[in-house]
């Protein structure tokens, strides 16, 4: 049995919360995105506030600590996506606790009222263990490998995932 694991869609006003979950995660993470810690580090709050506008950041917690964040952002994308996930991370020490799949469930709770029934995310290539981890949660690869712009040499490809039926959540 997990631990219950409540998960909430920041407002700009939650802009410290979502710049430290982030900052975080560029921080033990930095492999893992394209964006970098030392850029963002410097932004100032009108351009966090921005970024929230931008896109709808969801972050899971546990004990009063965000442990798992991901943004959405409602667009028409590539394979059909209705909308495309990015920053997805989890603490080191939350995974395998059922954090991402809460944020995925609380997408798929969401998905009619905000137009995300059908996500699409890019994942590093070599990213065995985030790849499995997007299969768990029923992405399918989409297309062909990519060059990054923001890290020459690698490649990502894209996931797909339609959104569950609320009756086949996972709790």
């Amino acid at each position: 049995m997990t631990e219950q694991t409540p998960v909430h869609l920041l407002t700009a006003d939650d802009w410290q919360r979502y710049r430290d979950i982030r900052l975080r995660s560029l921080e033990i993470n930095p492999e893992a995105f394209g964006g970098k810690h030392e850029v963002e580090s410097l932004w100032s709050e009108d351009q966090w506030r921005e970024q929230l506008q931008k896109f709808s950041p969801v972050v899971a917690s546990r004990n009063g600590t965000d442990i798992a964040a991901m943004t959405i952002e409602v667009l028409e994308g590539d394979h059909g996506a209705t909308c495309w996930i990015g920053g997805c991370w989890s603490d080191p020490g939350a995974r395998g606790s059922g954090a991402f799949r809460a944020l995925f469930n609380f997408v798929d709770q969401e998905a009619d009222a905000r137009g995300w029934n059908r996500q699409g995310l890019g994942v590093w290539r070599h990213n065995d263990s985030a790849i499995a981890a997007y299969k768990a949660l029923g992405f399918d690869f989409a297309g062909e490998p990519m060059p990054s712009s923001s890290r020459p040499g690698l490649f990502y490809i894209h996931m797909i995932r339609d959104s569950l039926p609320l009756d086949t959540l996972h709790q």
